[in-house]
């Protein structure tokens, strides 16, 4: 039965399209819930967005031929919605490319990102009727981003600090003795550079330093302000 896409002749048929965009928007809701909840940039609007769009697009595409053929009378029109699905989750990578950024040294926004995706992935099959994928999506991505998150906080975890170190003119400690002041702090220093001042009056120490957590950068912090003729730092901790 082709469907009436007009607004004064509304039936059964045009009505159970309310269902699947209804249960897009709530299932996005319930992922977008989680992001909102911590703070991240993409948040309850932009799922639900996401996910009810991903769920009309592909409505349409399932019911071409309810408005295709009138666009085209008398033309013999191939339907294949699997197009629509691939330029969904294509413009939803763009989508997705806006909420990841760089602050130094740390990646951020690589989860809501991929909770984007999946969120529109799951519109789409309400969209083509697969509920029970489209729930089984739903609700694995809520498991992922709120339950395992409790678990993931209580595996070991190893820390990643960026340390730079501004030392006056003849105070720079060896590396030996800068292992050192970090293994006490429960750090190991994979890398150290060194940059010195065109004038040659500032030595700095531009370390990368890996420890268990919680990393102890207060303790460090205050190991590095006793230090002689150290006359700046900066302790990064890493997010990625």
């Amino acid at each position: 039965m082709a469907i009436d896409w007009g607004v004064t002749h509304w039936g059964v048929e045009e009505l159970s399209l309310l269902a699947p965009v209804a249960s897009a928007m709530v299932a996005g809701g319930l992922i977008g819930i989680e992001r909102t909840y911590h703070g991240h940039p993409a948040g309850f609007r932009t799922h639900i967005l996401v996910c009810m769009t991903s769920c009309v697009l592909m409505l349409a595409a399932m019911h071409q031929a309810s408005w295709g053929f009138v666009a085209l009378p008398e033309q013999r029109l191939v339907i294949d919605p699997t197009r629509m699905a691939h330029g969904i989750l294509t413009g939803i990578g763009f989508l997705c490319a806006g909420v990841i950024f760089r602050e130094r040294f740390s990646v951020h926004g690589l989860t809501t990102a991929a909770s984007l995706w999946t969120t529109s992935a799951t519109g789409v099959m309400f969209g083509v009727g697969l509920w029970k994928l489209g729930l089984i999506a739903a609700g694995a991505t809520l498991l992922v981003l709120a339950i395992l998150r409790f678990l993931d906080a209580r595996l070991p975890h190893v820390g990643v600090l960026d340390v730079t170190l501004r030392w006056t003119r003849g105070a720079a400690p060896q590396e030996k003795a800068l292992r050192a002041l970090l293994a006490e702090n429960g750090l190991k220093p994979t890398r150290i550079g060194h940059v010195v001042s065109p004038d040659g009056q500032i030595h700095e120490h531009h370390v990368k330093a890996r420890g268990p957590m919680p990393l102890k950068v207060d303790a460090l912090s205050r190991a590095l302000s006793d230090q002689v003729g150290l006359a700046g730092f900066s302790v990064m901790p890493r997010d990625d």
